[in-house]
């Protein structure tokens, strides 16, 4: 049986967690902009690549070699239990969370899933041919940082 790791010492491992590709230009695009949007702090990140998420996939069934699909975790605390969610339904979530514009953003679910999504996986197939593979840079605040899990 595959276990998950413990959320960092310092946080009580509640809220959401988004795991993203680490490699997409596009995908560290929505994660810095969710994190200058997320004022309270809820969002916690981790790269799909990573073991925090390889082990959460492995313990749903997801694959763990497909990097095409952000993947939200609503409840960090209830991760045992599943729940998650993928593509759209992910990302409109977590703009959702952080609030703000997010919340108005978030609006667009109310179009079907099954208009969403293959909008989102046509963007998917071709994201490093528009915006490349992520070159690492610093967070514009270092205390981002501790928002991510490994």
């Amino acid at each position: 049986m595959t276990t998950l790791p413990p959320a960092p010492a310092t946080d009580d491992g509640r809220g959401p967690v988004l795991f993203f590709d680490a490699e997409c230009g596009l995908c560290n695009r929505c994660v810095r902009l969710l994190l200058w949007l997320d004022r309270r702090a809820r969002l916690r990140f981790a790269p799909l690549q990573g073991p925090t998420a390889q082990a959460y996939l492995r313990m749903h069934g997801l694959p763990t070699d497909d990097f095409d699909s952000m993947v939200l975790v609503p409840d960090w605390t209830s991760r045992a239990q599943g729940g998650h969610l993928l593509r759209t339904d992910a990302v409109l979530a977590a703009l959702r969370e952080v609030g703000g514009v997010g919340r108005v953003l978030s609006g667009l679910r109310v179009l079907p899933t099954g208009w969403r999504d293959p909008f989102y996986r046509g963007v998917a197939r071709c994201r490093y041919a528009i915006f490349g593979r992520w070159k690492p840079r610093p967070l514009s605040r270092p205390e981002w940082t501790t928002r991510f899990l490994p």
